[in-house]
Formats: C-alpha cells, structure tokens, sequence
C-alpha cells in the first residue's frame, strides 16, 4: 500500500509542476500582454473622443466641451500610468515614454485653450497630434498581440510535451505498479496455498506436516506458531495410542489370563524336561 501510495504521490506532483507551469505561461499572456492590449484600447478610444469633439465644435463654430475633454484626459492618463507598472516585452518602455513625452505636450495644450471657436492652425496641430499618439497605441497593441501569439505557440508547446512526458511517467508508473501487484499476488498466492495444505493436513489428522517460510514477514511468524501446534497435536496423539493400547489390556482380562497361562505351561515343560533330564542321570549312576 505504501508503494501504491508513492506512485500517486509521484504522478500528482508531476501533474502539478506541469499544470502550474502552463498556469504561469497562461497567466502572462492574459496578465500581462492582454492587459497591455486593453489600456492601448482605452487610450486610443479616449483620443478618439477629444479629436471628434475638436472636429465637430470647429465645425459648428464652437468651443470644444472643457468637461468632456477633461474627463477624457483623465481617463487616458489612468490607463496610461496602468501601462508604465506592466512593461513585458523589450522595446515596449521606450515607446510609451515617447507616447507619454507628446501626450503631456497635447494635454498642456488643450488645457490651455481660451474658449473661442478653434482655429484652422489649432485644429490641425491638434490632429496631427492625435494622429502620432493613435500611432504609437497601434505600435504598442502589435507588439504585445505578437507576443501572444509567441506566448500561446510557446503554451502549446508546453502542452503537448506534459501531455507526452506524463503519458510516458502514467505508463511507467502502471508497468511498475502492474508488476509489483503481479509479484506481490504470486508471492502470498504461494504461502496462503502452503498455509492451507498445511492445515488440511492437520484436519485430516497428519500431524507430521510442518511449514518452512523464509523470511521474516507474518508468514514466518504462522509457520513457527503452525509447527509448534503441530508438535502438540503429535505428542497428543502419541500419549492417546499408548493409553488406548493399556486399555485394550485392561479391557481383555481373558487374553490377559491367556496368556499368563501359555507362561505356566512353558515353564512346567521346562520343569519337567529337566526333571526327566535329572532321573535319566540317576538311573545311569545306579547301573
């Protein structure tokens, strides 16, 4: 069970080293990249807005919406200052510096606007501002769309070779594990069948039987408390054959005076082969 217990513990640690490595790859991409794609979004939505409003108010000979403007700003500012704490890729800080070099000069700019309708010159430096600004966004939402591209290339590839390596560890930790089971099963199979012959042996009264297991397992501990029953029941059995055979004596007083009798006889022909022996001198001396 323990070793059992160790392949899943080998199995699960290499499943999570994998899966906490495509996490982190995935995690950059949609932390870092796609974040970056979103505040470029929000800037450019934003220069967007004021540019329309600059547009539509010289056309209908009005001052831009200050409020508006303002508020737009401050929304480009924030996405900006997001964008400044999540630098990813190489390149990618020199080109919001220089976003953020002519943004603050357009800003100091509008912000400065009397409230008049916009003149012809005004209206152009101002879009040709917002023309750079939207530029420099599109640069900075290419970089990090590319570098999810790479990124998610880079996280497939990485899939596909925990896929394999745990294909490869899950077929060798079952080769092992099928291989243990199989020794493990052959190897009790062996002494639980020597452990029941051994007790058949005994119901049927063969108290000579013992068992012999190598090795210093539980097995080894039955085969001595086996052997030590077995020479019980034997020496019980020994003790029963020999009160068994006194009491067929005791049982059978006629075969017992039977036999005391074939004594007496024996020892009266004996009596009188020497007494006879004994006469046959006699009468030999008395000639």
């Amino acid at each position: 069970m323990v070793f059992i217990f160790l392949i899943i513990l080998i199995l699960l640690g290499f499943s999570t080293f994998y899966l906490n490595k495509l996490s982190n790859k995935t995690s950059a991409i949609l932390k870092e990249n796609y974040l970056s794609v979103v505040y470029a979004r929000e800037m450019t939505d934003g220069i967007s807005k004021i540019s329309q409003e600059m547009t539509t108010a010289f056309l209908e000979k009005r001052s831009p919406e200050k409020a508006m403007i303002a508020h737009q700003l401050e929304a480009i500012d924030q996405s900006l200052q997001l964008e400044k704490g999540n630098f990813t890729e190489v390149g990618e800080d020199r080109l919001v510096s220089g976003f953020e070099a002519v943004f603050d000069e357009y800003r100091e700019k509008i912000t400065k606007l009397p409230d008049s309708v916009l003149s012809p010159e005004e209206l152009l430096y101002f879009q040709k501002k917002q023309a750079f600004l939207e530029q420099q966004l599109v640069l900075l939402s290419q970089m990090n769309g590319k570098a999810i591209e790479i990124k998610t290339d880079d996280a497939k590839v990485s899939s596909k070779n925990a896929f394999a390596g745990m294909m490869l560890l899950g077929t060798a930790c079952f080769l092992v594990a099928l291989s243990f089971i199989y020794s493990f099963a052959s190897y009790f199979n062996e002494r639980f069948f020597q452990l029941y012959n051994g007790i058949k042996e005994i119901v049927s009264s063969n108290y000579g039987q013992r068992l012999y297991f190598d090795g210093v397992d539980e097995f080894s501990e039955i085969s001595v408390l086996f052997n030590q029953m077995a020479e019980k029941l034997s020496g019980e059995q020994s003790l029963e054959e020999e009160q068994e055979l006194d009491f067929s004596k005791e049982s059978n007083p006629e075969e017992k005076d039977f036999d005391e009798l074939k004594d007496l006889l024996v020892r009266m022909k004996s009596i009188e082969k020497q007494a006879e022996d004994l006469l046959n001198s006699k009468l030999k001396n008395g000639k």
